[in-house]
């Protein structure tokens, strides 16, 4: 049993009922602005810089796993990640805890994460503050 477990199966407390955030920025809503899409894209990755590998004491966004993050104009997201391999333990987890982190963020439309293998995850792909972590540099 991981960490992981009692998180995951924990459902939002709005899940029962329609998210409403107060903002005019949901699908069909007002189109917004490239500054408040700027705004949203740095907050969803503040809230996934808050899921940390299992194995690896590092984030993940800054182990590099995040490839893309697409904020449409009518705030609606599409996160491209990756895993360290696919036969990573929390290959089936993992994404679904990126969906209700990124969900929780205020403003934020319809999140869709695409679970990418293209190109593959290596160790050049994290950030330098993961390399200083882990004792790469």
């Amino acid at each position: 049993m991981s960490f992981l477990d009692g998180f995951l199966n924990q459902k939002p407390a709005d899940e029962e009922k329609p998210k409403s955030s107060g903002t005019t920025s949901k699908s069909g809503g007002a189109p917004i602005g490239a500054e408040e899409k700027q705004n949203l894209q740095h907050l969803i990755a503040d809230a996934i810089r808050e899921i940390y590998d299992p194995e690896i004491p590092v984030n993940i966004y800054e182990l590099g796993l995040i490839y893309d993050i697409d904020v449409s104009d009518h705030a609606d997201v599409v996160v491209t990640m990756t895993l360290t391999s696919p036969h990573c333990p929390v290959a089936e987890s993992m994404p679904g805890e990126v969906e209700y982190r990124v969900r929780e963020v205020h403003g934020v439309g319809d999140v869709q994460v695409a679970l990418v293998w293209e190109p593959p995850w290596d160790m050049s792909m994290m950030s330098e503050a993961a390399r200083l972590e882990m004792g790469f540099m």
